[in-house]
C-alpha cells in the first residue's frame, strides 16, 4: 500500500502538516463557478503547492504578462460574498476572519492559470500538483459531460416546478383578490363621518358596470348625478325615485350632454334604495347615495339572483311618467 507523504510547511505565518495524497482527492472540492468559469482560489492551490499564499501571489506579480485575466482576476466583493453566503469555502470564514492577517479580496485562477503557475513556482512540488489539478479539472468536464442529460432533466423538472409554483400562486392570487373585492362590496358599514369611504365604495360599484346601471333611490339630485358620473363611458343609467325630485330637466339635460345615457323614471314601490350593476348584481343601500356617509348606514350585496329578478320585475309595472327626462 502507498504511504500517505505529510509535509511540514509555513503558511501565512503558521506551521502546518499537510497530508499531500488526501489533498490530491480533495482538489474537486475546491473547484469552484465563477463568472461562469471552473476556478480554484489562491490561498487554497497555496496549500496544496506547499507555499505561503503573499509568495505565490508574488510570483503572479513578478510574471504578470502570463496571467492575463482569463488566466487569473481578483473577486469581488459580492462574488467573495456570495461565496460565504452559500458555504461554499469554509476556509473563506477563516479569511473574513483575519486568519494570517490578510485583508484583500482572494484571487483565483482558470485552468489555465494553474497550468502556468506550475512554471513560475519552479519547484517538483508544484509541478506534481499541477498535474493532479489539471486531472481533476478533466474528471470534472467527464463528469458534467457524462451527465448533461441527467443535468438537463432535472434542470426541466425544476423548471417545470417553477411555472407550477408560478401558476399556483398566481390561482391564488386571483382567488384572494375575489374574496377580498367580494368581502368589501358584500356587506360594509360606515358610521357618520365616514363620508369619503362611503363616496369611494359607492364609486367603486358603479364603475364596475360595462353596460347598465340601474339606481332605485327616492331622494336624488345633483350630487347623485356627481357619482354617477364616474361610470364607465357609454354606460347607461336609469334612475328611479319619487316625486317631488330635487333634479330638474336641466340638470339631467346638461348630465346627459356629457355623461350619456341618463334616463329618469318615477316609481312609489319601494322605500329602500337599490343599486343594480348589469342586471347581474345588485346591492342594499341604507341610506340616499347623496347622503352616504352623513350617519350609519349600510351595504349590501343581494346574494340571492331571484331577489334581484324580483326586483327588477316590480319596477316597469309601478313606473309613471317613464323618460321623463332623456
Amino acid at each position: 500500500m502507498a504511504k500517505t507523504v505529510q509535509n511540514l510547511i509555513v503558511m501565512d505565518g503558521r506551521t502546518e502538516a499537510v497530508d499531500v495524497k488526501a489533498a490530491q482527492y480533495e482538489i474537486r472540492n475546491m473547484i469552484y463557478l465563477v463568472r461562469n468559469q471552473q476556478v480554484m482560489v489562491d490561498y487554497e492551490l497555496a496549500m496544496l503547492y506547499q507555499v505561503e499564499t503573499r509568495v505565490l501571489n508574488q510570483a503572479v506579480k513578478r510574471n504578470i504578462e502570463r496571467f492575463p485575466e482569463r488566466f487569473c482576476f481578483q473577486l469581488t466583493k459580492e462574488e467573495y460574498e456570495n461565496l460565504i453566503s452559500q458555504n461554499v469555502i469554509s476556509s473563506f470564514q477563516e479569511e473574513k476572519s483575519g486568519y494570517g492577517g490578510r485583508r484583500k479580496l482572494p484571487y483565483v485562477f482558470t485552468e489555465q492559470g494553474i497550468a502556468m503557475l506550475a512554471s513560475v513556482l519552479r519547484s517538483e512540488t508544484a509541478v506534481q500538483t499541477s498535474i493532479h489539478i489539471m486531472d481533476s479539472f478533466v474528471e470534472m468536464r467527464r463528469f458534467l459531460a457524462n451527465n448533461a442529460l441527467l443535468f438537463e432533466r432535472i434542470s426541466n423538472i425544476e423548471l417545470k416546478q417553477l411555472e407550477y409554483r408560478k401558476e399556483t400562486e398566481e390561482k391564488f392570487e386571483r382567488i384572494f383578490e375575489y374574496i377580498s373585492g367580494n368581502e368589501e362590496s358584500s356587506q360594509k358599514i360606515f358610521f357618520e363621518g365616514q363620508i369619503y369611504d362611503a363616496f369611494s365604495l359607492i364609486v367603486d360599484l358603479i364603475q364596475k358596470a360595462e353596460k347598465e346601471i340601474i339606481l332605485i333611490d327616492g331622494y336624488v339630485d345633483v350630487k347623485t348625478l356627481n357619482l354617477l358620473a364616474k361610470k364607465k363611458e357609454y354606460v347607461a343609467v336609469t334612475v328611479y325615485t319619487q316625486k317631488p325630485t330635487r333634479l330638474t330637466d336641466m340638470d339631467c339635460d346638461n348630465f346627459n350632454a356629457q355623461y350619456p345615457n341618463l334616463k329618469l323614471k318615477y316609481s312609489k314601490a319601494f322605500h329602500d334604495r337599490f343599486l343594480i350593476i348589469d342586471r347581474k348584481t345588485a346591492y342594499h343601500v341604507g341610506a340616499s347615495l347623496k347622503d352616504a356617509g352623513k350617519k350609519c348606514f349600510g351595504i349590501n350585496l343581494i346574494q340571492d339572483i331571484k331577489m334581484m329578478e324580483d326586483v327588477l320585475r316590480r319596477l316597469e309595472p309601478e313606473t309613471e311618467e317613464q323618460d321623463e327626462a332623456v
